[in-house]
């Protein structure tokens, strides 16, 4: 192992167990266990914003001369924000190496990385709320099929199926409510679709009595 590898491994050992004594709100990290330098994320939307409990998985890929260099940063669960599987352009990327502080830690990025996704100056998605909150119904059915999430971070496992089936069902009674209420402003009766009928048929039997008195 290299020096600079051996570095980049001492520092980010220090930073995970900071990060356990003091953990971020919102946001959980997980090293691949065959790769330190391969990282795995959960970021989970706050309260009062679009992505209100969703959970949106990432990845962080530090290189070996870290932390005097920025790590590539990817998004694997589509947020409506960022794209997927696509290195981030972020100042706390690798795409803007002239910005990067070799004081910022593990925390730092994944603090910053959810500033950014908060904020609605940046990212390449333009999305409206509405369809971010959809996308929070659909980011608990992709990570419960993301073999990384499920061995990563078995303690959302459960959350997601939860929230994933109490929001569906609330969805579905819902979408019951609205027809219970088409159906009380809207009654239906077999007869109006064969009252035209039934008013041309008496007709036709009516018509020789009219012509029989007009003729008298």
């Amino acid at each position: 192992m290299s020096s600079t590898n051996m570095m980049a491994t001492f520092r980010l050992k220090q930073d995970y167990i900071k990060l356990k004594q003091n953990p971020i709100p919102n946001i959980l990290a997980e090293p691949n266990p065959a790769d330190i330098l391969e990282w795995f994320f959960v970021l989970i939307g706050p309260k009062d914003t679009p992505y209100e409990g969703g959970m949106y998985l990432g990845k962080l890929i530090f290189p070996s001369e870290f932390p005097f260099k920025p790590p590539s940063i990817y998004m694997i669960t589509p947020t409506g924000r960022f794209e997927t599987d696509t290195p981030l352009c972020l100042s706390v990327s690798d795409f803007h190496p002239e910005t990067w502080n070799p004081a910022w830690t593990l925390s730092s990025v994944l603090i910053g990385l959810l500033s950014f996704l908060l904020e609605s100056t940046v990212g390449s998605v333009d999305m409206s709320d509405e369809k971010r909150r959809k996308l929070v119904v659909e980011s608990f059915k992709f990570n419960l099929n993301n073999s990384n999430f499920c061995q990563l971070f078995p303690e959302l496992v459960q959350v997601a199926q939860d929230e994933l089936d109490s929001r569906e069902a609330h969805q579905v009674g819902h979408t019951a409510s609205d027809l219970e209420e088409d159906d009380e402003l809207e009654p239906y009766s077999p007869l109006i679709g064969v009252l035209p009928h039934i008013c041309f048929v008496v007709g036709l039997l009516a018509l020789p009595f009219m012509l029989k008195y007009v003729w008298k």
